[in-house]
């Protein structure tokens, strides 16, 4: 069955006053006497009382009887619901699936126990009790191992579950760290699934993990740096050096136009490894890897986000992916302009572009209604802060950082070519200096001193618009 079946209606016809009282699980209308028959039968498919060895047996333990795998279903959904979880894990439910898991062949039912876990996972007291059990721990994280798909993808949920738990949370990376074999595993998973959904959540789980701890990523960034010195060259060919950067490129790349939230999660991934000299030397020391991630990225900020016939407000649901793009693009551009593709006037005047209208795009974003109800308190102006506007002011940062450190290697030549296809117009011009004044200001003055060489008209234009200008030039 590809979806779950709904939980099951209390059975009122066969034991009326105990299904609709002492038999209720909690609060909900679900029956313990139900759900203890369910589970007595996971554990007899783990542990059956004549167990056989024959091929047909090994066989049919790959397949769930329909029946079975009904009722397990709507163990899972009714999972969800806080007083079956605490009940279930009163029953010593996880050790039942962990017994599942380290037993049973059969890819259906090791999906349903590890989503069941996921499920229990999302209520606090349960996640400490699961996250605390080294056994279930070590079960959970071997499934990152398994061939299949859903499997794998309701395993990354867990996780990511236990991750976005502060009192756990250093519990699941230490025991990662512990286990180096999971990192080939999911660089795997990165650079070969055509599983959109996996890749998201699995992306989600790096993206968790490297923001939690710098260290295990540091680990992971020269994991496929160097080759063991005792491995034959010849050896290295059958057994793939797994390198973060290419995997996670392969994964963006595979999710670019089905998932927008998953190819955030993969550009904040690129983000976080430029946090750390390791990780931009990851990116740039290979030529190859330095240029795919250029392209794939310049080509989302050029041809993709934030076009001119997009409207204003379409920023408001690029701002974070922008963020990350244009960080990752600009720690690039600071360390090897002297790349082919980062040649100063091929890549420049795009780049001003996009910059320029994303910052145009802001400005229409931060205007506050004229006639708004709010009152002008403290806090009034404290709540004006919200999320949305902590982030847009991040992308205005980077954005600013970005478009000084392109305008500090402009040529003559290349201003010129900007003044004559438009990307550096009297109003794009303006909406950058007013971004860029005054934290840049030494980066303005040079700028316009080369304009006043190709356009004096336009360079007086914008000085007496920015009369702080006057006295640095």
């Amino acid at each position: 069955m590809d979806r779950n079946p709904s939980p099951p209606s209390p059975s009122r016809d066969e034991d009326g006053d105990e299904a609709a009282g002492g038999d209720c699980i909690g609060s909900t209308v679900y029956s313990k006497h139900w759900l203890f028959g369910v589970l007595s039968g996971l554990i007899q498919i783990v542990n059956p009382e004549n167990p056989k060895s024959s091929s047909d047996d090994e066989e049919q333990q790959m397949e769930l009887d329909e029946e079975m795998e009904n009722e397990i279903c709507r163990v899972w959904d009714m999972s969800m619901d806080e007083d079956v979880a605490l009940f279930l894990q009163e029953f010593n439910a996880p050790d039942i699936f962990m017994g599942v898991l380290a037993k049973s062949k059969c890819p259906r039912l090791r999906e349903i126990c590890v989503g069941i876990l996921g499920n229990m996972a999302c209520f606090q007291e349960i996640c400490v009790s699961i996250s605390s059990d080294k056994n279930l721990g070590q079960v959970l994280l071997h499934c990152l191992y398994d061939s299949d798909p859903p499997t794998l993808l309701e395993t990354s949920r867990l996780l990511l579950t236990c991750l976005s738990q502060t009192e756990v949370a250093s519990v699941w990376v230490e025991r990662i760290r512990e286990q180096p074999a999971i990192y080939d595993s999911i660089c795997f998973i990165m650079s070969s699934s055509t599983n959109v959904d996996l890749l998201v959540k699995v992306g989600e789980v790096v993206d968790k993990l490297f923001d939690l701890d710098e260290k295990l990523m540091l680990e992971w960034v020269r994991n496929g740096a160097v080759q063991p010195q005792d491995q034959p060259q010849e050896d290295s060919e059958e057994q793939p050096v797994f390198r973060i950067v290419p995997c996670v490129l392969e994964a963006a790349k595979q999710v670019r136009s089905e998932n927008p939230e998953g190819l955030d999660v993969y550009m904040h991934i690129l983000q976080l490894l430029t946090t750390v000299d390791d990780g931009i030397q990851a990116i740039v020391q290979c030529p190859d890897t330095g240029k795919d991630t250029w392209n794939l990225l310049f080509d989302l900020v050029c041809h993709e986000f934030c076009q001119s016939d997009d409207p204003p407000i379409i920023l408001q649901e690029q701002k974070t992916v922008l963020a990350s793009v244009f960080s990752v693009l600009s720690a690039i551009y600071a360390s090897q302009s002297e790349q082919e593709y980062l040649k100063i006037g091929k890549v420049d005047l795009p780049l001003i572009d996009s910059l320029i209208r994303v910052l145009q795009n802001l400005e229409h974003c931060q205007k506050k209604p004229e006639n708004s109800a709010e009152s002008n308190t403290e806090e009034t102006k404290k709540s004006d802060l919200t999320q949305d506007d902590f982030h847009l002011k991040i992308l205005k940062d980077i954005s600013c950082e970005f478009l000084s450190n392109i305008f500090q290697v402009l040529t003559k030549e290349t201003v010129a070519q900007g003044l004559k296809e438009g990307q550096l117009s009297k109003q794009k011009c303006s909406c950058a200096f007013a971004n860029l004044l005054p934290f840049y200001s030494p980066v303005v003055a040079d700028f316009l001193k080369i304009l006043q060489e190709v356009d004096e008209a336009l360079a007086g234009n914008l000085e007496e618009s920015f009369p702080s200008l006057k006295v640095q030039t």
